[in-house]
């Protein structure tokens, strides 16, 4: 077989990328992710209606709310990726939770993306978790879209949320849709770039998209009268302040496009998509763990940022989730393990939508890939073929809530063990031990408490292990060494733990007080700050 020349693969591996848009939804609860997620697959036609939260009104429930706590509370418990084609691109959307207590998987996830869409509620802006979720796109350097949820409900003035947003995250709003019709009275939208006026009309149910309706401004203003003038003085207002949308600001993080709709009537959300297609960056050169940038067209490298075990009845495996950086992934090539320098064949490679997955035999920069049944990685961890490298440490988080966790039944202690193993592999909690209490009653470590019921229901559900959960008051973590582990046995108010996944020495304070206290009656204690890394 006669060698595809170096110079041609990495031309086909550039213009690749450059097709691919990987973007993960951010949002505070409620504000609508999951229904928006749903809303952008239905617009791209890979799915025939679109399902609801809780499978409202006989529907289905969303694509990316696969696990049974998902369905059952409403909420997004756990990240999915959905890859579907648009146009002539590949996008990767990756539906991330909005509860603060799963923080952790969320910030993993923007690790693996190029962009983020920023949803907001028309009614309540800017909430603390979007707010967090901001910061971390910002040290990141993540571009943002800015999408403003339930036009079709009452809520704030269009131009009051725009300044909201300047004056609090310090980004420039730069409208490409605006309203016509306050909050609660919906009519469509104006294109700021064409100046016609897309109206929208409800299909029953809101299972289908919107039917559109291209207005020209003449007919707009005819068939909406006041609130087609109040949408073109704003819009003029606009203009005069240049919110003009400008690529290079955006790419650099400094500007947001902004967009209005309603994603539960899917009204708006192709315009969204649209934007997203054009504006949105293609994968780029991700710098390594020493800052050297890994250009997309290198040999193929990716890394782990996310593990998932047991998604389905039918699927009761485990799968590794690697945002592919750079190169050609075909299924079945032999790459490196970067921890560990070894060989690791990639013969079981898929590609997910939701709980949903089939063989993929390639990929490229920008998509997402589940290895199955790759139980030698870890979250973090860089797979390369050569050169040699390794991507930057994902977030670690300093957990705030413990717990001690007991099987009810002690003839089902190797079920409870290997389910709280695979528990600590995918991150749904860490898992500390110590000597005292021994491998039957290990301590989980959570940053919120919603992890525990995950795990135990995850437990139940999975593993047929009943399990106890006993609180434990502390609330300040440090990392410590073998020292601190000496001057702090004993001590009231106090105890060390190894993490089981990584053998860190963790010092539990039941306060900070408590732990300054401590501190200055031991002098030379190693108490070390858990940082997030980014």
């Amino acid at each position: 077989m006669a060698r595809v020349p170096a110079v041609a693969t990495t031309s086909a591996v550039a213009a690749e990328a450059a097709r691919r848009r990987t973007f993960a939804v951010i949002s505070h609860p409620d504000a609508g992710k999951s229904t928006i997620t749903e809303a952008l697959a239905l617009h791209a036609q890979v799915i025939g209606e679109a399902g609801a939260v809780h499978g409202k009104a006989g529907r289905r429930g969303v694509v990316s709310d696969w696990m049974a706590m998902e369905q059952q509370r409403g909420i997004s418990i756990t990240s999915a990726v959905l890859q579907f084609a648009y146009r002539d691109l590949v996008i990767n959307l990756l539906d991330t939770p909005g509860h603060a207590d799963f923080s952790e998987d969320t910030y993993r996830v923007l690790t693996a993306v190029d962009c983020a869409v920023m949803l907001l509620d028309a009614a309540k802006g800017l909430e603390p978790q979007t707010l967090k979720l901001f910061e971390v796109c910002r040290a990141r350097r993540i571009p943002v879209i800015t999408f403003i949820n339930k036009w079709d409900r009452p809520g704030n003035e269009p131009l009051a949320l725009l300044d909201e947003i300047e004056q609090r995250i310090n980004l420039r709003p730069t409208p490409i849709t605006w309203p016509v019709g306050i909050a609660g009275q919906f009519h469509g939208v104006v294109d700021r770039r064409t100046g016609d006026m897309t109206a929208f009309h409800r299909t029953p149910g809101g299972a289908t998209a919107a039917i559109e309706e291209r207005l020209d401004p003449a007919e707009a203003a005819r068939r909406h009268g006041a609130d087609w003038q109040r949408a073109v003085e704003e819009l003029d207002l606009l203009t005069l302040t240049g919110a003009d949308h400008d690529q290079d600001a955006f790419t650099a993080a400094t500007t947001t496009p902004v967009l209005f709709g309603a994603a539960v009537a899917n009204s708006g959300v192709r315009q969204l998509l649209d934007v997203l297609a054009t504006h949105a960056p293609a994968p780029q050169a991700r710098p390594d763990l020493t800052g050297r940038p890994r250009p997309v067209d290198a040999p193929f490298a990716g890394f782990v940022f996310k593990i998932q075990a047991n998604m389905n009845k039918a699927h009761r495996d485990q799968v590794a989730f690697v945002r592919v950086c750079s190169g050609r992934f075909t299924r079945g090539m032999t790459v490196s393990h970067a921890p560990t320098g070894r060989p690791f064949a990639t013969k079981y490679a898929q590609q997910m939508f939701g709980a949903d997955r089939e063989t993929i035999d390639e990929a490229y920069p920008g998509d997402v890939i589940g290895l199955v049944n790759a139980t030698a990685l870890r979250i973090g961890d860089t797979l390369y073929d050569d050169p040699p490298v390794t991507f930057p440490p994902l977030p670690s988080f300093a957990p705030e809530h413990f717990a001690v966790l007991r099987a009810a039944d002690a003839g089902a202690f190797k079920r409870f063990r290997r389910g709280v193993e695979q528990l600590d592999a995918e991150g749904v909690v860490q898992v500390l031990r110590s000597d005292r209490r021994g491998d039957q009653a290990p301590v989980l470590a959570a940053v919120g408490p919603m992890q525990f019921e995950v795990a135990t229901a995850r437990l139940e559900t999975e593993f047929g292990v009943t399990t106890r959960l006993e609180h434990l008051p502390y609330r300040a973590t440090r990392r410590t060494d073998r020292g601190g582990e000496e001057a702090l046995r004993g001590v009231t108010g106090a105890e060390v733990l190894v993490r089981a996944r990584d053998g860190a020495l963790l010092a539990l304070f039941t306060d900070d007080w408590r732990m300054r206290a401590i501190s200055d009656r031991h002098r030379g204690l190693t108490l070390d700050p858990l940082l997030a890394t980014s």
